[in-house]
C-alpha cells in the first residue's frame, strides 16, 4: 500500500496550479486564463499566497509564462477542434483542469490525460470529492514511467484511436528528461496520424535569460536538483526544431515569450508578460 504522499502531486503540479489561481487573484484583468479548480483541487493551507514562491511581485515573469502556455495550448486545442481533430493527449497532465473548465469545448473531444498512477489517483478522487464528477470525455491514462511503461500502448487501451490525429500537449516536463527520452517523445508523436500537432514547453539554457528572471531560474535549477528531480535537458530554438524534423515532423515551429506576449499580454499596463528566453514553446505537425 502507498503512503498518501506517494499519491500526491509532486510540488512543481503544484506551484503551477497556484501561479494559475493566483493569476486571477493578484493580476488586474483581463485575465489570460481564470483556473480556480487547480486551486480548489490543491487545496493548500489559508495562508498559501504568503508562502515565498507565491510572491506576487517575485513570480509575476513566471505567473505569466505559466498561464500563457497554457492558454496557447488552449487556443490551439479550440483551432484543431474546430478543423475535426478529435483527440486531445496531456503527457504529464498534473492538476490540469481543461476539461471542467472549458466543458464546451471538451465534450466534443476525447481528453487522454497521462500520468504516474499515484498522482492520477488522487486527482480522480479530488474531482469525484469536490462534485466535479470524471466527464465521459475524460480519460485517465496512467503510466508507470520509471517501470518502463509504454504511454502510447496504454493510450489505445484508454480508446485513443491511432487512426486519427490529435493535440499532444507536453508542457513543463521536457527540462526533467535527457535528450535520448525527449528524441523518443518526440519520434513516438511524430507517428501519429497525419494531421496531428504536437506542443512542447522547453526551457532555454539559463545564462540566456532576461536578467531580472535569471536569479529566479538559477534558484529553481538548484531547488529542483536538491529534491531529487534535476533540470536535465536545456535547449536553443534551433536545436530543438532540429530534433523535431529529424523525429519526423513535416512542419516545425518555435513559438517564442514575445509572440505569446503578443498575442495575451499587448496594452497592459502592469508590465505583465512572459520573459524571453526562458520557457518557450514547439509547435510541430505530421
Amino acid at each position: 500500500m502507498k503512503d498518501k504522499q506517494s499519491l500526491a502531486p509532486d510540488s512543481t503540479a503544484v506551484r503551477v496550479a497556484l501561479w494559475r489561481a493566483l493569476h486571477a487573484l493578484a493580476d488586474a484583468p483581463p485575465h489570460v486564463i481564470e483556473d480556480e479548480v487547480g486551486l480548489k483541487l490543491a487545496a493548500p493551507e489559508g495562508d498559501w499566497q504568503s508562502r515565498p514562491d507565491m510572491n506576487p511581485l517575485f513570480t509575476a515573469p513566471f505567473r505569466a509564462s505559466i498561464v500563457a502556455r497554457a492558454r496557447f495550448i488552449e487556443d490551439l486545442v479550440v483551432e484543431q477542434s474546430g478543423r475535426g481533430v478529435g483527440q486531445y493527449v496531456l503527457l504529464g497532465a498534473g492538476l490540469d483542469s481543461f476539461a471542467q473548465r472549458r466543458p464546451e469545448v471538451a465534450s466534443r473531444l476525447k481528453v487522454f490525460e497521462v500520468d504516474p498512477p499515484g498522482p492520477q489517483a488522487w486527482k480522480r478522487q479530488r474531482l469525484e470529492d469536490l462534485g466535479f464528477g470524471i466527464p465521459d470525455c475524460l480519460k485517465f491514462v496512467p503510466v508507470d514511467f520509471e517501470a518502463g511503461d509504454s504511454w502510447k500502448d496504454a493510450l489505445v487501451s484508454a480508446g485513443f484511436d491511432g487512426t486519427k490525429p490529435a493535440v499532444v500537449a507536453s508542457t513543463g516536463v521536457s527540462m526533467y528528461l535527457t535528450k535520448e527520452a525527449i528524441t523518443a517523445t518526440l519520434r513516438q508523436v511524430a507517428e501519429m496520424a497525419k494531421g496531428s500537432t504536437l506542443a512542447m514547453s522547453f526551457l532555454l539554457p539559463v545564462e540566456m535569460a532576461d536578467p531580472e528572471v535569471r536569479p529566479g531560474l538559477e534558484r529553481a535549477v538548484k531547488g529542483a536538483a536538491a529534491s531529487g528531480t534535476p533540470f536535465l535537458s536545456f535547449f536553443m530554438p534551433d536545436e530543438m526544431l532540429a530534433l523535431a524534423r529529424e523525429a519526423g515532423f513535416k512542419e516545425v515551429h518555435h513559438v517564442p515569450a514575445a509572440e505569446l506576449a503578443r498575442l495575451y499580454f499587448s496594452g497592459r499596463k502592469d508590465g505583465l508578460r512572459p520573459p524571453s528566453n526562458a520557457e518557450e514553446l514547439l509547435v510541430a505537425g505530421t
